[in-house]
């Protein structure tokens, strides 16, 4: 596994995403003790980047990861984030006070069991709020040695600009997939002109491009019941990308899934990617992405994919 760089260590290309482990997708699948048999089989295959969030649970999920890494801390590279408060079920709210900032960070250090965070990153702006306040108290929180990598997520350009001026944007945490290339030709570039880590989530659209939801009716705390992109009209239309990324699949020997994320990790040397899962069968698919190459024609066809139906929140 060729590695890249994150705070300042060697990190896998591929990371793994956490929330759905705890958060937002099938309440009915969870289970903790199945979860952390998948971190520890992802660090035995090589995979040490793993994602969490405070308001993932809310809470719990950072507390899961503390428990799975037990003993193996050196192994791991660990980011987390803060600046989205679950008030009450289904209703998130954004807090980026210094205040806010300060705490949610030794909160979480508390929780995952770490003296440092390799990464911690503002989840969400906060219009409330002046960023470069909140900008500023996570400089304070990388001074003081309680973090070792500080970065944003869902942020523009002039965001980034106004941020790296006052303190490096070590890293910038945003969705980037086959169907959705919003930050693709500002962000992503921008992030390699500035020596920035670009963090994608959602490499696999939510699982869809998979494959794996043809005709799926999601269950209540499932945010994909009712999310624009998997309404059944939506997911009619956005069924044609998965049909046209397996044609590329079969010829590659691998599924939907791997080309989507091998395409993730062609975007650029800095880019890394964090698919969730809480099975082993997937994680193993996943990691299985690193092997598939794509040449000029595959790259071609996934540039003339056609664009998605629906809003992606």
């Amino acid at each position: 596994m060729k590695m890249r760089s994150l705070a300042g260590r060697e990190v896998s290309p591929l990371g793994l995403g956490c929330m759905g482990m705890s958060w937002l997708y099938t309440p009915s699948g969870r289970d903790d003790h199945a979860s952390m048999e998948v971190i520890n089989a992802a660090i035995d295959n090589g995979i040490n980047l793993f994602d969490t969030a405070d308001v993932y649970g809310p809470y719990t999920n950072e507390e899961l990861i503390g428990r799975a890494i037990v003993g193996r801390r050196d192994e791991v590279v660990i980011t987390s984030k803060c600046g989205a408060v679950e008030i009450e079920p289904g209703k998130v709210v954004r807090n980026g006070t210094p205040e806010h900032v300060r705490k949610s960070c030794d909160d979480a250090l508390s929780r995952l069991g770490l003296d440092v965070i390799d990464a911690y990153l503002l989840h969400r702006l906060d219009p409330d709020v002046p960023l470069l306040e909140t900008w500023g108290a996570f400089a304070d929180l990388q001074q003081a040695g309680k973090v070792r990598s500080i970065g944003l997520s869902e942020v523009s350009v002039e965001q980034l600009n106004e941020c790296n001026a006052q303190q490096h944007v070590d890293i910038v945490q945003s969705e980037l997939s086959l169907w959705t290339q919003d930050h693709l030709d500002t962000v992503v570039p921008w992030c390699q002109t500035h020596d920035s880590v670009f963090m994608a989530y959602s490499p696999l659209g939510r699982g869809f491009l998979t494959g794996a939801y043809q005709n799926t009716t999601f269950e209540d705390g499932d945010f994909r019941s009712t999310n624009p992109r998997f309404t059944t009209q939506a997911a009619e239309q956005n069924q044609k990308i998965v049909d046209a990324v397996h044609g590329i699949a079969q010829r590659k020997d691998a599924t939907a899934g791997q080309i989507a994320l091998a395409w993730v990790l062609t975007t650029g040397p800095h880019v890394l990617a964090i698919p969730g899962t809480r099975r082993l069968s997937h994680l193993m698919e996943n990691i299985g992405a690193l092997d598939v190459e794509l040449d000029a024609t595959d790259l071609a066809e996934l540039q003339a994919l056609p664009a998605p139906v629906g809003e992606r929140y």
